[in-house]
């Protein structure tokens, strides 16, 4: 039994060796291409974080990815960049209709908006990519744990700890974290700890 399972771990090790030396390959002859699409759609800072996204998805379906993985690549890129496009409109929006809900509101001086404004759009921009994603896609794109995590290609654990930084960190750069609790969305799966600091 001892030699069988020498044999497995020495397979296993080849294996996952075979995986990292095929995505090494394709990385380096591919990731120019991958990043001249992203540049000519996007910015060379965006273009930047979709390459990584991109050759992040290749990884993880490694399996399904072609011989030429090329247009199967482009294909991952153009979705990752509209998915972009599509969060950017989204948070735009909110952030536009939160500005307008706050000079409609009686208790709120309309001038105080345009910091409102900014204040969420800076407690965003500082999260974690990760989790400013997670937080967004339920947010913004409605979707529920179980359908962020497949957006996100992640576990449901995974994705929960993400959604829960999120809000957290985004309550406490607000100055709202002892409000996380009732803040949060509905029907949304909730730590019972949200609003305890770490």
């Amino acid at each position: 039994m001892g030699d069988i399972g020498s044999l497995t771990r020495i397979g296993s090790r080849t294996l996952d060796s075979d995986r990292a030396a095929r995505f090494e390959a394709m990385f380096d002859r591919h990731a120019g291409r991958v990043y001249t699409y992203a540049a000519r759609r996007s910015s060379p800072g965006v273009a930047d974080e979709v390459v990584a996204e991109t050759f992040l998805i290749a990884w993880r379906k490694l399996d399904a990815v072609p011989a030429d993985p090329l247009p199967w690549l482009l294909n991952v890129t153009g979705k990752v960049l509209a998915n972009r496009r599509r969060s950017d409109q989204r948070r735009e929006a909110f952030t536009t209709e939160r500005a307008r809900a706050l000079r409609a509101a009686p208790t709120f001086d309309p001038a105080d908006a345009v910091p409102t404004r900014l204040a969420v759009e800076q407690a965003l921009d500082r999260l974690p990519p990760a989790e400013r994603e997670a937080l967004t896609l339920v947010a913004w794109d409605g979707l529920d744990v179980k359908a962020g995590a497949i957006a996100s290609g992640c576990s449901r654990a995974t994705f929960s700890v993400r959604l829960h930084r999120a809000r957290r960190r985004l309550m406490k750069e607000l100055g709202l974290s002892r409000h996380s609790k009732s803040n949060a969305s509905p029907g949304r799966e909730v730590p019972a700890k949200e609003g305890r600091s770490t």
